[in-house]
């Protein structure tokens, strides 16, 4: 599913006037062996993570324009599934997976434009992602971050996936260099959970000072709707007043 900007939309903002890119991300969904939805969610977040501290793109690296680029515009992740043939031909483009503990794998790809997808990524589907937990999520772990969901938005996985991504991006902008290494040197430890009504009225208010995705609106949700919080309590980025 797509999504469009962690950032707030206005009216007449530059970033439209420039050229459109997107971030593709494909994530591995066998017929008979599906991903976990928590762990495929926390996965895609690690994988925009991921392409954003590779050294091919920053500096002089060959993505790194292509980033720039992206960066410059509307922030837009578009999250696609992939199996068998599909995945083997989409593993075979420039790119880096990134799997999980649990065996989930998401492939992430530098920025293409809106327009000019590689046809190995515009023919995998993008609608009817549909992933489920087998058992609640465990505790959140001291050291890392969490990636907070709205509890009043119903999104399909793949929204979803795009929105956690949009959350780590986020979160990885607010952090100094130094507390950026730290994490990617950790592998970058976190969580996705969904927040009760209370918790999120508060991660969400202004005086929380939270990173916070506000989604554009252009698939599934309102525009205008925060769909995630980004906390990272050891690294200092917590809600105001909470515990």
């Amino acid at each position: 599913m797509s999504s469009n900007d962690p950032r707030d939309r206005t009216d007449d903002d530059p970033r439209d006037e420039k050229p459109q890119f997107v971030l593709p991300l494909v994530v591995r969904i066998e017929r008979d062996a599906p991903p976990a939805r928590t762990d495929a969610l926390e996965t895609s977040a690690r994988a925009v993570l991921a392409i954003l501290s590779d050294e091919r793109s920053v500096g002089d690296g060959e993505w790194a324009r292509a980033i720039e680029d992206w960066q410059d515009a509307r922030i837009r992740k578009v999250v696609r599934r992939a199996r068998g043939a599909e995945w083997r031909r989409a593993e075979a483009l420039p790119g880096l997976t990134v799997t999980s503990a649990q065996g989930t794998e998401v492939r992430v790809f530098p920025p293409v434009p809106l327009d000019g997808w590689p046809k190995d990524l515009a023919r995998l589907q993008v609608s009817g992602t549909d992933l489920e937990d087998p058992a609640e999520p465990g505790p959140v772990p001291a050291d890392a971050a969490v990636l907070w969901l709205n509890p009043e938005l119903g999104m399909s996985a793949g929204k979803t996936m795009a929105q956690t991504g949009h959350g780590a991006q986020l979160l990885w902008w607010r952090l100094s260099d130094a507390d950026r290494e730290t994490w990617r040197a950790a592998g970058f430890p976190l969580v996705v959970r969904t927040a009760d009504p209370a918790h999120w009225r508060l991660l969400t208010s202004a005086p929380a000072g939270l990173p916070v995705v506000r989604d554009a609106g252009f698939t599934e949700i309102a525009p205008g709707s925060y769909t995630v919080a980004s906390e990272y309590p050891a690294l200092g980025i917590r809600a105001a007043g909470g515990a």
